[in-house]
């Protein structure tokens, strides 16, 4: 069968969103054990994606794991078929096109998605069509930690020590074995990257590399040493499952583990607490009155503060999509309590450069610097950037990296002196939480 047709043989689809992989995909395993061939889709979200610029580099990383799925997936004669559009649309094509007998996606926790989903599944059940959903991006998804009343948690440490108890520590969680099912013999020519509106971007997301784990307590905190294993972003886009990831951990690697649960910990969060996308997490603190200076943004953005270790984070971030886990509540810090801007445009400009962004995430971990959050690091805290520079890059050598004039007559002085903008921050905190008036 060449191309898509109105055929009479009945199927089941495979909907690719946050798991681009074949291997140990819960959603893709349970499809493969219905009985009926399979369909593998995944749709370019144009609500999503109209946002972004030609050559983002989350996009040419979506497209070269596509391409890697559907070289697979050639091999047993079938092929990826990639849509782009509103999912909504695309689905009704997709059922004037093939005999759909039941729909398999893996869940995704963010408002939009969990809207976009609701309205799918309205639009297959008055069609009489099965729309299955299952976990598989987190160990634990949101109403598997909670309190002994229901609740969710919102502090991360008794949260955290849940999911510890209840993990059954090293045992696979599920067998996601593929279930020896089929998929559909179809041929469909993969899309070019510029068909879709895009062009392949410079910047790269680089492969996942746990070996650094025998190092990681000792050098997580030092940017220069670039300890990190780089697999948040493959994570956000699935192309390994956590499962395979936390079965790797040996002992000694808790607190990599622990940044694990702190990333189920966010998602669980923005589920209960949708607001937290537009709202502080804490309304006791929508009082605060924040400063509005474009130029002082600008400055911030483009990593000319005058505090090294700021504008080096910013410099990496803009330069390459990344920034050090330790430099990231840095810069955030400075923003919101130095420059006293509101966490949201920090948020946002952070949203539209990490190769890693997760909204959960990166969300929750703005709060905390914020302190505006569920768990947040106390108002009154405000990191001293110098005095971090000397602690965790002492050698100056991720600040010289990434700052090539620094020392030298053209790296501007600090752009506000810490101890004014300390005060005028905790002032302004205190003010804020004085004239905040609970709702009723």
């Amino acid at each position: 069968m060449n191309g898509e047709t109105n055929g009479v043989e009945p199927i089941v689809i495979h909907w690719f969103r946050r798991d681009l992989r074949l291997e140990d995909n819960t959603a893709l395993s349970m499809a493969l054990s219905s009985g009926r061939p399979v369909l593998p889709v995944f749709i370019f979200d144009t609500r999503i994606i109209e946002e972004l610029q030609a050559e983002d580099a989350r996009i040419s990383f979506i497209y070269k794991q596509l391409e890697k799925v559907h070289r697979q997936l050639t091999a047993l004669e079938t092929s990826l078929h990639v849509y782009k559009g509103k999912p909504l649309e695309v689905w009704k094509d997709l059922l004037a096109s093939f005999e759909i007998q039941a729909v398999y996606a893996n869940k995704d926790y963010e408002p939009y998605a969990i809207q976009r989903d609701k309205e799918l599944a309205a639009l297959l059940k008055a069609r009489g069509i099965p729309f299955h959903q299952f976990k598989d991006q987190v160990i634990y998804e949101e109403n598997e930690i909670v309190k002994k009343d229901g609740k969710p948690y919102t502090v991360f440490t008794p949260y955290k020590r849940r999911w510890l108890e209840k993990y059954d520590w090293p045992k696979p969680l599920q067998d996601t074995g593929e279930g020896g099912g089929s998929f559909l013999k179809i041929s469909r020519e993969f899309p070019k990257l510029e068909a879709l509106g895009f062009r392949l971007s410079a910047l790269q997301v680089p492969p996942y590399d746990l070996s650094v784990l025998s190092h990681y307590a000792r050098l997580r905190d030092i940017p220069a040493a670039d300890a990190t294993s780089h697999l948040s972003p493959h994570l956000r886009f699935g192309t390994v499952s956590i499962r395979k990831i936390i079965l790797e951990l040996r002992a000694g690697d808790e607190i990599f583990l622990s940044e694990l649960i702190w990333r189920e910990f966010f998602m669980q969060i923005l589920y209960h607490f949708p607001k937290v996308v537009q709202q502080n997490f804490n309304p006791k603190y929508n009082g605060i009155q924040w400063r509005i200076d474009e130029e002082d943004f600008r400055r911030w953005s483009e990593g000319t503060t005058g505090y090294p270790m700021v504008d080096a984070g910013m410099r990496q971030l803009n330069a390459s999509g990344t920034m050090h886990n330790r430099v990231r509540m840095i810069t955030a810090s400075f923003l919101c309590k130095h420059l006293l801007i509101d966490w949201r445009m920090g948020e946002a400009y952070f949203a539209g450069k990490l190769l890693d962004y997760e909204l959960s995430s990166n969300n929750g971990n703005w709060q905390w610097a914020a302190g505006t959050g569920c768990d947040a690091a106390p108002y009154f805290r405000v990191f001293n950037p110098m005095t971090q520079m000397k602690k965790f890059d002492p050698d100056e050598k991720y600040v010289r990296r990434w700052i090539p004039e620094y020392g030298t007559a053209d790296y501007p002085g600090p752009m506000v002196d810490h101890s004014f903008a300390r005060n005028r921050a905790l002032e302004s905190y205190r003010k804020g939480i004085e004239d905040y008036l609970p709702e009723g």
